[in-house]
């Protein structure tokens, strides 16, 4: 025998017993999966049997009551009622009347199953009076079940008192049976039918509810989506604005200086050149940082995260504002540990207030901030400049209405007020009050 032959039925031979008993065990669940398919099946013919039935009420109505009809005429003409009858002596046109009567107002018995169960009652007293006692009396019973399932509950009383009158009347006139019997396995019939119709309709209600909480939910969720997404874009819109509006605020304050320098000054000049590729390079830093977080396809590669600016920070700023040619002065009262997030807040109302005074406040201006930390934990904040706008005050609000509305955000997150508007004599005022830090 050829060797690789013998090498790939050695395998096969040699199956552990082990192996050779999982086979019962790996049967098993497809044959429990067998029961489920029939299921699913099933519950797909049902929506869909629910599905036509609402598109085409009618045509469903129609099916139901002509069946039942048909059953009616066939116990009629093939005398299968004289096995239960107290008079076979009924006239056939009155058998005709009575099995219609009880049999057609089916038709109507979903719209109105009140008005079709008085309709079917003088037919059912008839039915008994007569003693022809039709089975297609019992059609009331499928009334009964639908004012359970569409009126309200109290309408079952007369209802029912309604259904047991031909068995009264019925016992009276022929006296056959106990009418405790008769009337008792009627009722039953009724109570039946009725708790049916109960079932269904509570069933349908429990139903209606989880599909109604399930769409609320829905729209509930879409809904903080689309706010988690805008709160999300105003914040992406507040960074984006504080990084690029206040470094190229510095780079044009440069620029301008460099200017007038290179004819007086190439050292000057060449410093402020400096500074302007320094601020440059600080601010695309600062933007690729933030667009590599806003990114989704990293490769694996987490994105350069720095920590958000702090009170350590303002050096830094002031010291890029004062190189842009605005003198600033820098004064804090007080001393105290705020959050990060407090923390931020401040650093960015100084920035933006020292980016509008770079924009509006002219070539000779001067800036002052006062920070001033209460004992409680709260924390003022005071920018002024000396400078005068082109119209007198009025172009000191950002045009692209971003700043005063960011760093309003930015102070409504932590529960305190700014206040931005000219000062009385000469210059523009921000004031910032941040209240204690409530513990969480």
């Amino acid at each position: 025998m050829d060797p690789v032959a013998q090498q790939t039925e050695t395998p096969t031979a040699r199956t552990p017993a082990a192996e050779r008993t999982r086979t019962p065990t790996a049967r098993t669940p497809a044959a429990e999966r067998t029961a489920e398919p029939l299921t699913q099946y099933l519950q797909r013919l049902n929506r869909r049997a629910h599905a036509f039935d609402r598109r085409r009420p009618l045509l469903w109505d129609l099916h139901f009551t002509a069946f039942w009809v048909t059953a009616a005429l066939v116990d009629h003409v093939g005398d299968g009622w004289r096995n239960v009858t107290h008079n076979p002596d009924v006239p056939g046109w009155l058998l005709l009347t009575l099995s219609l009567g009880l049999s057609v107002p089916l038709l109507w018995r979903r719209r109105h199953p009140a008005a079709v169960l008085l309709a079917m009652a003088p037919f059912a007293l008839v039915n008994a009076w007569s003693g022809a006692a039709l089975q297609a009396a019992l059609l009331q019973l499928v009334v009964i079940y639908h004012i359970a399932l569409r009126l309200p509950l109290r309408a079952l009383w007369w209802a029912t008192a309604l259904v047991l009158t031909p068995v009264l009347v019925s016992t009276a006139r022929y006296g056959e049976g106990d009418w405790s019997q008769q009337i008792g396995s009627q009722l039953t019939s009724v109570v039946v039918a009725a708790l049916i119709g109960i079932t269904v309709r509570t069933r349908q209600s429990y139903t209606e509810a989880l599909e109604d909480r399930a769409r609320r939910l829905e729209i509930e969720r879409d809904q903080q989506a689309r706010l988690a997404a805008a709160a999300e874009r105003a914040r992406i819109a507040r960074e984006m604005h504080d990084i690029i509006g206040h470094n190229l605020s510095v780079i044009t304050g440069l620029a301008d200086g460099g200017k007038y320098a290179a004819a007086k000054s190439p050292e000057r000049a060449a410093q402020a050149l400096d500074a302007i590729g320094t601020t440059s390079r600080q601010a695309l830093g600062e933007l690729r940082r933030l667009l590599d977080v806003l990114r989704d396809d990293q490769h694996g590669r987490p994105a350069d995260l720095t920590p958000q600016p702090t009170l350590t920070d303002l050096d830094q700023l002031v010291d890029g504002v004062r190189s842009a040619g605005l003198p600033v002065h820098t004064t804090v009262r007080g001393g105290a540990t705020l959050s990060p997030g407090r923390q931020l807040t401040v650093y960015r109302v100084v920035q933006e207030a020292l980016t509008n005074t770079l924009k509006h406040a002219g070539a000779d201006a001067t800036a002052a901030i006062t920070i001033s930390h209460s004992r409680n934990g709260a924390v003022d904040v005071t920018i002024t400049d000396t400078g005068r706008g082109k119209d007198g005050g009025a172009s000191r609000v950002p045009s692209d209405g971003r700043g005063l509305p960011g760093m309003r955000e930015r102070t409504a997150l932590y529960g305190g007020t700014l206040e931005a508007g000219p000062r009385p004599d000469r210059g523009w005022r921000v004031h910032l009050h941040l209240p204690e830090e409530t513990p969480q």
